[in-house]
Parts: C-alpha cells; sequence; structure tokens
C-alpha cells in the first residue's frame, strides 16, 4: 500500500493497483482543513461522521471517507463545468477537453507579453518583453527591476492572455501565485490524469484544477508542473511549450518515498547546523565536550565527515558531500580550512589540533588487550637469563639525556686500565627480558615501529607502564642490561670487545646540561666522566681519519605545557650538537654500533647493517667554510641514502666505520628491539629468531612507520617554533647565520637563537658564513608561513 500526507490530508493506493489505472479507495482529511482548502472555489459537500468498514478492492474501506471522496470529485467536477463556459471563450475544447491548436505551437514575442525565462543555471525569473534586441534576441525587464538582454531557448513560459503587463507588477503576481499553488491540488490532478491515461500542457492543467484560463491560473498551473518532481514528467517541449504526463504509480510511490527521505535529511542537517552554531557561540570554557559530540551516531558521523574533509582524508563521497553541505549551510566556503575552523570553533579541536597526528592516524594509544598483556609481563618476576648476567652494579653509571626524557635506555661507565687504555661499558636496557617475538607487546610494537616524539607529548612504541617502569634504566636500583665493553687503543681504535648480559645499577641521571657543567668544573670525583670524554675525543679523531664527516649544526627542542590551551607554554632550547656532553654520548653510541657489527659479521648473526655510500667528498673543498652549521649544511647537501644489509656489515662513510647497527634504543625503535632478538638468543647459545630474509620483510614496514613518526616530528616541531615566534615583539631581532645562497641574493639562513632554518633576501656584500640581523614579519603555523626581513644597519 502506498501512503501519501499532505497537509492534515492523506491519499492511500493500493500497490497492486496498475500503474494505468490506479484504484483511489480511501482519503483521510480534516474537515475545517478541507473546507478551507477549497472555499475558494465555491465548492460545498456533506460531511460523513459513520466509522463502519465494509469490503472493498484490496482490504477494508471506510464508507464514510470513500463518499466524502466522491463528494469532492462531484464538485470538482461541477466547478468545472460551471467554469467551462468562461474557459471556452479563450480556449476552444473538444469534446475530450483537449485544446484544438496545436499544444506546442509558441506564440509569437511581442512589446508587453509577460514571460518567463531562466537567468542562470539556479535562477528562473518573470519578465516583461520591451523590445527586439538584434535578430533574435529580446530586451525584457524583470522582476528586480534590471533589464537585460535574453536568447529565445532561456525563454521557459510565455503567460497567456496578457498584453501590455506592467513589469511594475510582476513582484504582484508572483505572490499570488505562490499564494494560489497547492501540490495537494497537484495530486488530486495526477490521479484523475493516471486513471484516464491522458496528458496535459499548463493551461489545460488550469482549466482542470482552477476552472479557469486566466494568467495568474495558468502561470500557477505552470509553476507547479514545472517545479513539481514526483507526479509530472516532461513528454515533450518546443521553445517554451511543454506537454506533461502523470508518472507511474511505482514511480510515484518511490518518488515520495525519496522526497520524504531528502526532507528528513534537510530536517537533520537543519538541527545539525544549529548544534554548531550554538556551540560556536558559547565562551571557549563553555562548550561541548569532544565526547558529546560522540554519543549519537547521526552527529557522530556528520562531525566524522568534517573531520576527514579538514584532513584531507575523506574515505568516500558521501563524507565529502555531507560536509560539503554542513559548510555551505554555515555559510562557509568549502575547503579543509573551513572546516578545521569549524571544529576548532565548537570546541571539538583544540585551537593547536595537531593535524598529521590524524592524517597519518598515529596510534596514541594501546589497547586495553596490549596494556593488560604488558602489565602481565611486568608481574612476572622470572629472569630467564639471570645466571648468565655479569654483576656490573660496581660500576659507577652515567645515564645522560634530555631533561624531559621518559624513557631510559643507555648509559656509560669507563676507567683507565693499568696499561693506560680507556675501558668503556655501553649499558643498554635489556628490553627483552619482557617481551618475546611474536608475543602481543612485540607485534603492537612491530606496527608502531617507534616511539613518537612531539613536542606536545611522546606516545611510546611500548605500553607506558611496561617502559617507564619495566624496561627503563632507573636511578640507584639493579636493572637488567645487555652491556657491550670495549677497550681502545691509543689512537682510538677498538682493541678488544665484547658483548653480555649483565646487571648495573645507575648513578647519575644527568640532561646534557649538568653533564656539560661536571666536565667543565673538572671535578676529581668525576674521573669516570672526564674518561668518557677523553674517549669520545679519541673515537672522533680515529673516525675523522677513516674518513668521517661531521655534520653537527643547531637544533631546537621544544617542549609545550598545557597544548590543549589556546595559548600554552612553550618552552624552547637550542642544542648545540658539538656541546661536549652531546658529543660523548653520540661517540659512545657510535662505538657500541660499530662493535655489534663486528660481533654480528664474526658470529655470522643476521642483522639490520646499516650503511651509508661515501660520495667522494671532498672536504677539504670545504675547508673555506667556519666549521659548525655552515660547513655541516654543505656537507650534508652531497650525501647520499643510507642503505641497509641483513646479511653482513657495509661500510658507513658518513661514520667512517667498517659497519654500524643501531642497538641502544630498543624501547624507542624497534629495528634495535630486532638487534637485541638476534644478539641475544646468540648469547643464550640458541639460532637467531629471523633469517636475513625475515628480517627484510619487517623492516619495510617499520621503516614505513619510521619514516612517518620521524616527519610527524619535524611538522610538529616547526608548527611550534613558528607559534613561539608569532607570539614575540615585531620589533625583536634575531640572528641569522648565512648558509648558501638559493637564488641571487635569497639566502638560506640559520636562525641561531631558535635553531630553524629558513631564508631570506640579504643585502649586498653579506655573504656565506656571515651573520645577518632579521626580524620576523610574519609567521603563520596553521599555513607554514614564515617571512623575515633583513635589518641593515647604516654605518
Amino acid at each position: 500500500m502506498a501512503v501519501r500526507a499532505v497537509g492534515s490530508c492523506s491519499i492511500f493506493r493500493s500497490a497492486s493497483t496498475s500503474s494505468s489505472s490506479p484504484t483511489l479507495f480511501a482519503f483521510r482529511c480534516s474537515p475545517c482543513h478541507f473546507s478551507r482548502r477549497f472555499s475558494q472555489f465555491s465548492i460545498r459537500f456533506p460531511i460523513f461522521r459513520s466509522d463502519k468498514l465494509v469490503p472493498g478492492h484490496g482490504g477494508l474501506q471506510s464508507s464514510s471517507v470513500h463518499s466524502l471522496v466522491d463528494s469532492v470529485m462531484e464538485e470538482l467536477g461541477a466547478l468545472r463545468r460551471r467554469r467551462r463556459v468562461r474557459a471556452a471563450a479563450k480556449v476552444e475544447l473538444t469534446s475530450s477537453g483537449g485544446i484544438v491548436e496545436d499544444k506546442l505551437v509558441n506564440r509569437t514575442l511581442h512589446q508587453g507579453l509577460l514571460l518567463e525565462f531562466k537567468k542562470d543555471s539556479e535562477r528562473v525569473l518573470l519578465a516583461v518583453a520591451q523590445r527586439p534586441d538584434g535578430k533574435k534576441n529580446w530586451m525584457v525587464s524583470d522582476q528586480n527591476g534590471v533589464t537585460s538582454s535574453i536568447k529565445p531557448q532561456q525563454i521557459t513560459y510565455i503567460v497567456p492572455g496578457v498584453e501590455n503587463f506592467d513589469h511594475a507588477e510582476i513582484s504582484k503576481f508572483v505572490q499570488r501565485a505562490q499564494e494560489n499553488s497547492d501540490s495537494a491540488l497537484l495530486e488530486f490532478a495526477w490521479v484523475e490524469l493516471l486513471e484516464k491515461n491522458k496528458r496535459v500542457t499548463a493551461e489545460e492543467l488550469a482549466e482542470m484544477i482552477f476552472g479557469s484560463v486566466e494568467p495568474l491560473e495558468c502561470y500557477c498551473a505552470h509553476v507547479m508542473l514545472s517545479e513539481d518532481e514526483v507526479y509530472f514528467t516532461v513528454l515533450e517541449t518546443r521553445g517554451s511549450r511543454s506537454i506533461y504526463g502523470p508518472r507511474p504509480a511505482v514511480q510515484v510511490e518511490e518518488l515520495l518515498r525519496r522526497k520524504l527521505a531528502k526532507e528528513a535529511a534537510e530536517k537533520e542537517l537543519q538541527e545539525f547546523v544549529q548544534l554548531l552554531k550554538s556551540a560556536k557561540a558559547m565562551p571557549l570554557d563553555a562548550k561541548p565536550p569532544k565526547s558529546s559530540w560522540m554519543v549519537e551516531e547521526k552527529i557522530r558521523q556528520k562531525i566524522k565527515s568534517l573531520e576527514s574533509y579538514a584532513i584531507d582524508a575523506c574515505t568516500n563521497d558521501d563524507q565529502r558531500k555531507t560536509a560539503g553541505m554542513i559548510l555551505r549551510a554555515m555559510g562557509m566556503v568549502k575547503t579543509a580550512s573551513s572546516a578545521l575552523n569549524l571544529l576548532i570553533n565548537i570546541g571539538f579541536f583544540p585551537v593547536h589540533v595537531n593535524l598529521d597526528l590524524l592524517k597519518f592516524n598515529t596510534r596514541t594509544d594501546h589497547s586495553d588487550e596490549v596494556i593488560s598483556a604488558a602489565e602481565s609481563l611486568l608481574s612476572d618476576s622470572y629472569d630467564p637469563d639471570e645466571i648468565e648476567r655479569k654483576d656490573l652494579t660496581h660500576l659507577k653509571v652515567y645515564a645522560i639525556d634530555v631533561d624531559e626524557a621518559d624513557e631510559l635506555d643507555d648509559a656509560l661507565s669507563a676507567t683507565r686500565l693499568q696499561d693506560g687504555r680507556i675501558k668503556i661499558w655501553i649499558h643498554v636496557a635489556d628490553a627483552t627480558r619482557f617481551v618475546q617475538p611474536g608475543s602481543i607487546v612485540d607485534r603492537e610494537a612491530m606496527r608502531r615501529g617507534t616511539s613518537v616524539f612531539l613536542p606536545t607529548a611522546t606516545y611510546p612504541m611500548f605500553p607506558e607502564k611496561l617502559a617507564m617502569e619495566g624496561m627503563s634504566l632507573q636511578q640507584g636500583e639493579n636493572c637488567n642490561a645487555v652491556t657491550v665493553s670495549v677497550v681502545l687503543h691509543s689512537d682510538g681504535s677498538i682493541a678488544e670487545y665484547s658483548v653480555d648480559n649483565s646487571i648495573i645499577r645507575p648513578t647519575y641521571m644527568l640532561t646534557y646540561e649538568s653533564a656539560s657543567e661536571l666536565l667543565h668544573l673538572n671535578l676529581e670525583e668525576e674521573t669516570e666522566l672526564k674518561i668518557l670524554s677523553e674517549a669520545a675525543t679519541l673515537r672522533s679523531i680515529w673516525r675523522r681519519q677513516q674518513g668521517a664527516i661531521d655534520t653537527a649544526t643547531l637544533e631546537a627542542r621544544i617542549k609545550v605545557v598545557n597544548p590543549e590551551d589556546p595559548e600554552p607554554i612553550i618552552n624552547l632550547y637550542v642544542e648545540n650538537q658539538a656541546d661536549p656532553a652531546m658529543r660523548l654520548v653520540t661517540e659512545m653510541m657510535i662505538l657500541c654500533g660499530e662493535v655489534v657489527a663486528t660481533f654480528g659479521s664474526s658470529n655470522n648473526i643476521p642483522l639490520p647493517y646499516r650503511g651509508q655510500p661515501q660520495s667522494n667528498i671532498d672536504t677539504s673543498a670545504f675547508a673555506h667554510l667556519p666549521e659548525g652549521p655552515v660547513r655541516s649544511s654543505a656537507l650534508v647537501k652531497l650525501m647520499r641514502a643510507a642503505e641497509i644489509d641483513f646479511r653482513k656489515p657495509i661500510r658507513h662513510g658518513i661514520l667512517g666505520l667498517p659497519g654500524y647497527v643501531q642497538f641502544t634504543s630498543p624501547i624507542r625503535r624497534y629495528m634495535d628491539l630486532l638487534a637485541h632478538y638476534q644478539v641475544k638468543a646468540f648469547l643464550i647459545r640458541k639460532s637467531p629468531p629471523f633469517s636475513a630474509g625475515q628480517l627484510e620483510g619487517m623492516a619495510s614496514i617499520v621503516n614505513m612507520n619510521a619514516r612517518v613518526a620521524k616527519k610527524l616530528f619535524s611538522s610538529s616541531l616547526r608548527y611550534w617554533i613558528l607559534e613561539f615566534l608569532r607570539r614575540q615583539s615585531k620589533e625583536k631581532r634575531y640572528r641569522a647565520l648565512i648558509l648558501r645562497f638559493i637564488k641571487d641574493r635569497i639566502a638560506a639562513i640559520l636562525l641561531v637563537e631558535v635553531g630553524l632554518q629558513s631564508s631570506v633576501w640579504v643585502s649586498v656584500g653579506a655573504d656565506v658564513g656571515d651573520e645577518v640581523l632579521v626580524r620576523v614579519e610574519e609567521a603563520h603555523p596553521r599555513d607554514d608561513v614564515l617571512f623575515l626581513k633583513e635589518i641593515v644597519i647604516e654605518r
């Protein structure tokens, strides 16, 4: 059964009725409403109030409403007959009600005619013809008082029976037409025409439903037919005249269903838009929490569409379409930045939301299943390597890292042997004490590939509690480690080495700043730290003799406090990689990597051996450049991409080593963890868990995620540096070191106090290696825009 509601009226049709002859078997209507609706046509009919039901076609019928329908149709017929005489004076009718003249004959245009024309793809206007404009075009004055030239093909209807119409009366005419138009009348006409299988013009429809072919009634009929998307379809058109036919009942039923669905969707959209406008108008501290937008499914889907649109990550056309409709309804342009600003303005996103974090769909939390598994590992005190571990708790152990480091992977010890040689111990946290290959925690770590370090947060590779409390080195506590011990020759080369499971007790947890300060103080009680610094110097000199290239520069480090706030605190530090403590740690990590590569090669252990082909760089050609960031920048431009071999070591030209394996960060980097799995298996006399081929396959996935994490770090760091600069006084001056010239006088520069590379136009006379003063003209972190201007000091 098909049901159609019109105002307070409903028409019921049997679904089994043929499309050519539908049976109207029930009609329900509010008598008062119906009487008002047709009082303008002088229809009078009795109201039946019996509720008796009688059998009929397709089921039970209501005798009262059935009689009501008969009465309505009889009154409509009588009304048409009464007005037929007046209508026939204007249009001659056949006995069947058809127009004698050709229905598609167009009227000749002349001055004073009232016509409808298509202004553009969305607007249709009424106008009065004024005069010809060339051979075919006409000048017309439309309902807005605008005079323009139109082509004949733009005309969609010429209102019949009008001569010398005053264009000042168009608006009133349009208003009266709108008042008289009623889709219920169109539906009644459709029922009758479908039953008789008849076609109709606008004038015929006017005579049928209004009993008149006066200009106003004809135009009303034309508007209803041309705007109708349900009951009638255009069968034929010639110029400004069209013939319409009733659609089949099944098609009408489907169109009505779609129309109702569309109306419901539009209502739902408007309600959502009102929610957005309400949230947008609220004060910042009163905006609804993000979680409140996720409760109701329909609202959640719309918010997700906006979010996907904002980060250019729509998965289907529906999301793009939904986001576009929302933005249009909000009066905003359809751009990603508009969607982003809207989500910020309603409080769904913080002002400084990290879009790349969303774009890359980076995992920021661990699942309950992984967390539960990690907690089980923590509660298990069994150490499978306990018997094999060397007790090194007597050593003084220094753990040196940035002050906000959460995961401490490595620490150092040193002593001077009786023969004067230096012995070094590089202790690396034993993550494999807790996690085994193929376990649920291991698989999750491999999917992540690395911990993600951002100025606003750290997203660890392992669940936080396992990483911080179980794996990480703790000051003053016995910690499981894998220790690489090395004895150096006097020239810095490796004399002997060993790799062992161990247990250590870290003595100091130092920041780079505090370690550098201790080195500067040269305290007698910290002899071990001084020996480590001496070893680092020896190693640096030896590696340079092997062709190593120094790439030390200045780098920014930022910590953002309360990043959800609109104006969070930004703590910016500039690290000099040539700093003594940083040099010390860097050299020891490189030394560890060389030893592990040598150990792996000697014992045929498949490992991720890293190398970097030396690009035949003649460093002497850059001797004229100042040592430090300027020279490093020039050398880095010539370097080739790194390579990995999983069977044997390959030369790492930049480090000046015959082989190198990253080994010192198994809590932060999965490739380091893989190296630990392989080495640890050998230490307990077992076969490595992975072949070279398996390592290669795993590395392709891990390195892809590591590249994403690196990009996330770089983009987030740059965003917060620009935000830092945006907040500074416009008059503030910055020292800029000229690294190279890009084109003409546009130079690549390094902002010394900020640790950021950028570009600026510099005056004639400035050269590579010189320092100039600049100021920030514009800084827009969201758009990644930084404009600098040189400050020229008059001498």
